[in-house]
């Protein structure tokens, strides 16, 4: 097996290796090779893997495809996104002041807005929400437009539940305290439940202010992390949705603080940064 070159990123501790290929049309081996290089004790460790090429199309400048740790294809990642940006910037890839990023869930386009060395901040439209059932999607036993303190029974316990997609599928549970025991034991049981054909992301917030909210993630075949882009984005729709707080704010994750704008043409916008850890070379077969 030929050698791969690898660049590891991070947007608030949520990681990515970076690999840059030809096409990502057709990419052998895939999803074993994002359960070995991302695999914490025996590979090079990350929350994901990330393939990036030029765009073929004139609507965006790279293409990319996201795997990950368990193997499986995520839609997007608002980290990953900054970290897929940080990248280009760095290498040299892309100079101009917008860069337009294609994803399994649409193009993305960011706006670099600063940068100190390796670390950069990036200002990305995220696109709009989508809030109906269908679209989420969650099964319920008649369509809705909107989940939005929805009673989901987990065992013996009924949890309230926002639901959304941000092109990926997130659900949020909004809570007094985040106990860090009941995330890891509630996270993987609302990933999996049954009301979600694609399973979901979930996000445990705590309001803090009208314009402030504390989140903790469980994210769709990675587990916990430090922080989540579109979970931040989720979170935030939803706490604007229960009218716990404005359009408008900071998301505090583990890994640091997110800026959240759900503008007035419904579009969000995800402000954070990212920054270039180290370049490697994997050598072990998939």
């Amino acid at each position: 097996m030929p050698e791969i070159k690898f660049t590891k990123v991070q947007g608030l501790g949520n990681d990515f290796l970076i690999i840059f290929v030809d096409s990502i049309d057709e990419l052998r081996d895939a999803r074993a090779l994002s359960r070995k290089m991302c695999e914490r004790n025996y590979g090079a460790g990350a929350d994901g893997l990330v393939f990036i090429t030029r765009a073929r199309h004139a609507d965006a400048d790279f293409a990319s495809r996201i795997f990950n740790a368990d193997g499986s294809e995520a839609e997007i990642s608002g980290n990953g996104t900054r970290c897929v940006a940080a990248y280009v910037y760095q290498s040299g890839l892309w100079s101009e002041p917008q860069v337009r990023i294609a994803t399994v869930a649409g193009v993305k386009t960011g706006r670099l807005v600063g940068r100190d060395g390796l670390r950069f901040e990036f200002e990305f439209e995220m696109g709009k929400p989508l809030l109906a059932s269908s679209e989420i999607p969650i099964t319920l036993e008649q369509p809705e437009p909107r989940v939005v303190s929805h009673h989901l029974t987990l065992g013996g316990d009924v949890l309230e539940i926002t639901c959304v997609s941000m092109g990926n599928p997130h659900c949020t549970l909004f809570v007094d305290a985040l106990d860090e025991a009941s995330i890891s034991e509630l996270g993987p049981l609302i990933e999996d439940h049954p009301a979600f054909p694609n399973r979901t992301n979930v996000e445990f917030a705590r309001v803090i202010s009208e314009d402030e909210i504390e989140v903790r993630f469980w994210e769709r075949g990675v587990g916990r992390t430090l922080s989540s882009g579109t979970g931040s984005c989720g979170a935030a729709v939803a706490a604007a949705l229960n009218r716990f707080t404005g359009r408008n704010i900071q998301v505090l994750t583990q890994g640091g603080t997110l800026r959240v704008d759900w503008r007035d043409d419904d579009t969000v916008l995800l402000t954070g940064p990212a920054e270039v850890i180290y370049e490697g070379t994997w050598l072990q077969s998939v």
